[in-house]
């Protein structure tokens, strides 16, 4: 019972969320919408009325012709507002759904703003649910004041036609009300079955929704056709698909014999209360539009029924829904930030890593082991390790998109968790291994860097001539504001097939690109490069690294790569091995002692060395 009012209270919560969602808007459509409903749901029991005093006045003129005007005038009336009320709440429903998408899209992703580090995203569970929430954020608002206001409609339809039976007879009026409780039970009975035969089908229809974009992806078009394997995942998708539909068969034959019943025992009801009315009124105890009142009447309270238990099984399942909307909006910032934080100011002795321990989460092993080390004010320091040895995890929480489990680092002496990560970031400039690709014109790909002066042309320019790609995206059909997409294209027929409308890089070219981004950032305290030149050929990685050399003078820096050769220059080398720091010093005193760093360097330095192998005889 206590799980029962819980629910009750949950969905109470949720449908008043959501109304409030919709009040703030567009109250007066709202209202507007509201109006509209309620009389759309009283004119079918005002029609009913005035046919059976006009058809009372036909039959028996003593009322005299007032009575058969007044009918006639408000039938006409009714015809008309019947005719425009569709209309009218069409467009009010409409304009609702607008207004409440973009209002709920702003407030969905203002609350993603809010989590500013990476756990959410990097969490599966999560992104299901925000995915979830993109869905029903936008339409669910508006299905659910839809379904409330229809749910209040068809109560003032129901007791509007049940309150005329009763002045006719009562004894027909609890017999009709109790003929339309199995079908209650039924309708809502049918709905809980499909809302649950939706849930289990939904993994399957995500699993055909991944086979449909695979097939479909021009990032996986080359190795599916390399292997043959299109054939694979189309059989595998369209079984997915039986899947569902084999679901959604049993579902559907359900409801066809528990509807067809249904229908029977309704039309059962209403052929038994039309003889009792026809012979009550052959011995005069009813009128020609009593009769008249009374068909109308059965018929609208049992369909008015069925349709008010279908509305709340929806608007039920538009709140389930809308729970994932308010999951994310209502959740608490994925890192602390302190109400009163300390200010990030410019660099003036180091960045000290101190005994850092962490873990994604409690389940995974320790990604970093008690870590510790300083980064110098205008010091370049290389961090070298085997994959998984915890390079990008420091590099992530240097940029506070976490916060270790144990230890703390320091900037200046000030632990990063008593600032503001937004003005921490200020001050750091960083190339990720993992650099993103933006749909976007060049100019604007790389003033991402510096939002600050986003049209600082000259600035843009000079980033991109340190990262050695201006030459190539001044030689863009429209320079700068050349596309370097093929995503959008234009309205009009010419622009479609306008070759010069988007452009596209390779990735060595991307690469230059997202370093154009962070040397943008020219003023900051840290520079940050994660594998700059992974995607380099040897002479542009050779180029990359002495414009890098000559940037980084008297620059504090973090410089990570696989390619030893490229930072054996750093003022100091940190490895780790394990997520733990085993050696630290210069290039040439880590190869006098012989650790992991010179194993690793000498491993790379013999394969360039190798002989020759010898010709085949």
């Amino acid at each position: 019972m206590a799980s029962s009012n819980g629910g009750a209270r949950a969905g109470i919560t949720g449908l008043a969320r959501a109304l409030g969602l919709v009040w703030s808007a567009g109250r007066y459509h709202l209202l507007g919408y509201g109006t509209l409903t309620l009389l759309e749901a009283a004119v079918p029991v005002a029609t009913a009325w005035l046919t059976k005093h006009a058809l009372d006045t036909i039959v028996d003129p003593a009322p005299g012709t007032s009575v058969l005007i007044v009918a006639g005038v408000g039938l006409a009336v009714t015809g008309v507002v019947i005719s425009v009320l569709p209309h009218a709440s069409g467009y009010l429903t409409a304009e609702l759904g607008r207004r409440v998408g973009l209002l709920a899209q702003d407030r969905l992703f203002a609350a993603a703003e809010r989590f500013v580090g990476l756990r959410r995203f990097e969490d599966p569970i999560f992104l299901d649910r925000l995915n979830l929430a993109q869905q029903a954020g936008g339409s669910t608002p508006g299905q659910v004041a839809s379904g409330a206001f229809g749910i209040g409609g068809s109560v003032v339809t129901v007791m509007g036609f049940i309150g005329s039976l009763l002045l006719v007879s009562p004894l027909l009026a609890a017999a009709v009300v109790i003929g339309t409780v199995p079908a209650v039970f039924a309708e809502w009975n049918l709905s809980r079955q499909r809302t649950a035969m939706m849930w289990r089908v939904s993994p399957a229809q995500r699993r055909e929704f991944f086979f449909q974009q695979l097939l479909t992806s021009v990032q996986a078009a080359k190795e599916l056709r390399l292997f043959g394997a299109s054939g694979h995942f189309r059989q595998r998708m369209l079984t997915e698909r039986r899947t569902a539909n084999k679901e959604g068969r049993r579902m559907d034959r359900r409801e066809m014999l528990t509807q067809s019943g249904l229908s029977l025992l309704t039309a059962a009801v209403a052929g038994a209360c039309l003889l009792w009315a026809l012979f009550a009124a052959a011995r005069g105890r009813l009128t020609a539009g009593d009769v008249t009142l009374l068909i109308g009447a059965v018929a609208a309270v049992q369909g008015g029924v069925a349709m008010l238990v279908n509305q709340m099984m929806q608007t039920h399942q538009e709140l389930t829904m809308f729970d994932h909307f308010l999951a994310v909006v209502d959740s608490e910032p994925d890192l602390p930030v302190r109400e009163h934080t300390a200010w990030a100011l410019p660099l003036q002795w180091d960045i000290e890593f101190r005994d850092v321990w962490f873990r994604y989460s409690p389940e995974h092993p320790w990604t970093l082991r008690g870590v510790s080390f300083r980064i110098h004010r205008g010091q370049a320091v290389g961090l070298v390790g085997r994959n998984g040895a915890g390079k990008s995890t420091l590099v992530k929480l240097l940029c506070r998109m976490y916060d270790p489990d144990q230890g703390s680092i320091r900037w200046d002496g000030v632990d990063l968790r008593d600032m503001d990560p937004a003005d921490l970031r200020r001050r750091v400039g960083v190339v990720f291994q993992d650099y993103m690709e933006y749909d976007l014109t060049a100019a604007e790909n790389i003033a991402l860097g510096d939002l600050d002066n986003p049209h600082d042309r000259r600035k843009i320019v000079v980033a991109a001539q340190k990262a050695g790609i201006h030459h190539k995206l001044a030689a863009l059909p429209h320079g700068y504001d050349t596309l370097l997409t093929r995503m959008f294209f234009g309205a009009t027929e010419t622009e479609v097939t306008d070759p010069d409308n988007g452009v596209v890089l390779s990735g060595g070219q991307w690469q230059r690109l997202a370093l154009a981004r962070a040397l943008l950032r020219d003023e900051r305290d840290l520079l940050i490069l994660d594998e700059p030149s992974s995607g380099l050929d040897a002479e542009a990685e050779y180029e990359i690294h002495q414009t890098l050399r000559s940037y980084r003078q008297g620059r504090t820096s973090l410089l990570i790569s696989h390619r030893l050769g490229a930072i054996r220059d750093a003022d100091v080398l940190v490895v780790l091995d394990q997520g733990r720091v085993v050696e630290r010093g210069t290039h040439a005193e880590l190869m006098t002692t012989g650790g992991v760093y010179a194993m690793l360097f000498t491993m790379q330095a013999a394969a360039y060395q190798a002989p020759e192998p010898s010709a085949a005889p």
